[in-house]
This record gives C-alpha cells, structure tokens and sequence, in this order.
C-alpha cells in the first residue's frame, strides 16, 4: 500500500491547494482552508485526453465543489500526461491519433482503443489514491466518495466506478460505449450524463446508448447542442449541485 506524501502547499480565496504523490503518482487535493471540512464529502476528478491533473478545467471545478460546497476535491495525472512520463506505446497511440486528425480520417476507434489502455493503468491508481487519502484525519473513512469524468475522464473513471463500492454518485460524458456499455450495466448508483448533441466524433445515438446502458434507477441525460468541445459551462454548476443534492445541503454557484 502507497502513502500518501504531499510537497507543496498553498492557499487562496478559503481553498488550500496541496500538491503529492502517491507512489510515483503525481496529483492535486483541494480543501477548505478552515477545519470545518473534516470528514467532509470527497469528490474525485479524472481530466480529459491531453490535459493534466490542474487543467482550468479541474481547477474550476474544484473551487466550485470546496468554495460552494465544503467538500474536497482529488485528481491524479493519468498515464503519459501532466507530470507523467510517455511510453513508447504512448507516443505510438497519440501518433496515430494526430495522423487520423491530419487525413480526415475517424478519430473514435483510436481514442477508444487508447483510453481503454490507459484506464487498465489507470483505475488502480485511482484506488490507491483513495486508500491513501481516507487515511488523511481531514478526510477519513465514513464520508462519502462521488466521482465526476468527462471523455477521458469517463473512460477512466466508468470502470473505476464499477469495481468501487466506495464511490456513490458519478457524472459522466461524451464518451463511446465500445469498450464500456458492459461495465455500465454494474452501475446503480446515480448518476449524471452529459452529451453534446452535435458531436463531431460521437455519435448522437453511441452517447445515447452508453447513457442507457447505466443500471442506475436514477440517471439524468443533460443534451446540450453543440459539437464535441461546445459542453456549456453551466453543465458544471449543475455537477455541482448534482454532488450538493446527495452528499450535502443545496448550493449557490460561484458567481
């Protein structure tokens, strides 16, 4: 088992910003910077494809979650992004990927194929994270455990999601059901789903049958118009009150 060994610190705006690693993995904790968070709600966060564990985009959704909600919010760099070294096979995958991208050609059966890769290596990370930060006092045992992934993100943390009983509420999105429509059917908790209804690369009816390949008696579609990276900023104040509504008291977004 990794312990969990933070090496920077910082705070701004009542959010603390603790930078660590467990094992050779790098990722981010925010917190509340009072104690009143102790055992608080935590939310786990998985970044998108070519992004990295503090991307505007995880740091904007954290300030969200601990500012408006009290919780505490985690992400780890996935394999072969941020702070992470490439693998050959990395390099290979993602060359590929920029030569389907320069020829016309479909990007959806590369991704796929890749992110199934990297969440192999992935997941048990993420499960090692989580050991290591419920033995933090701040964050413990007995509360609750929601995570929140879109694309990539969904691709890693669908098959975390359903090996985890530890995790009880999830958003997820704009993703193929290739390689996941089988681990979905194992999911039951609620859930949320985001996808563009105007999607480049998935199409609308490969978004709708993953969405409906969830198990879940609770599951809410949110559809937006728009292509693949047109997600409205307004579908992150509505995770947030997603995660609010079962894990705490309703919450006013930021503004």
């Amino acid at each position: 088992m990794y312990s969990l060994r933070f090496t920077t610190e910082s705070s701004s705006n009542g959010v603390l910003e603790r930078d660590f690693t467990v094992g050779d993995v790098p990722g981010v904790l925010w917190s509340p910077a009072s104690d009143a968070a102790d055992h608080a709600p935590l939310i786990l966060m998985a970044h998108g494809g070519g992004n990295h564990k503090k991307h505007p985009a995880m740091s904007g959704r954290a300030q969200r979650l601990v500012a408006g909600c009290g919780f505490h919010v985690a992400v780890i760099d996935a394999p072969g992004h941020g702070d992470r070294p490439r693998t050959a096979h990395d390099e290979a995958e993602i060359a590929e990927l920029f030569r389907a991208r320069a020829a016309g050609e479909p990007e959806g059966p590369i991704v796929v194929r890749y992110n199934d890769h990297l969440a192999k290596r992935a997941v048990p990370e993420y499960q090692a994270t989580l050991d290591a930060l419920q033995e933090l006092p701040e964050i413990g045992t007995d509360g609750p455990v929601g995570f929140w992934g879109i694309n990539m993100g969904t691709a890693i943390g669908l098959p975390l999601v359903a090996i985890e009983p530890r995790i009880t509420a999830a958003v997820f999105g704009q993703h193929w059901p290739d390689t996941l429509a089988e681990q979905a059917k194992q999911i039951t908790i609620p859930i949320e789903f985001d996808l563009q209804w105007d999607d480049e690369h998935i199409p609308r009816e490969a978004g709708l049958a993953l969405f409906d390949a969830f198990a879940s008696t609770e599951k809410t579609l949110h559809a937006n118009a728009g292509k693949h990276k047109e997600l409205p900023r307004f579908e992150a104040d509505s995770a947030v009150r997603f995660f609010a509504r079962h894990f705490g008291p309703a919450v006013t977004s930021p503004a």
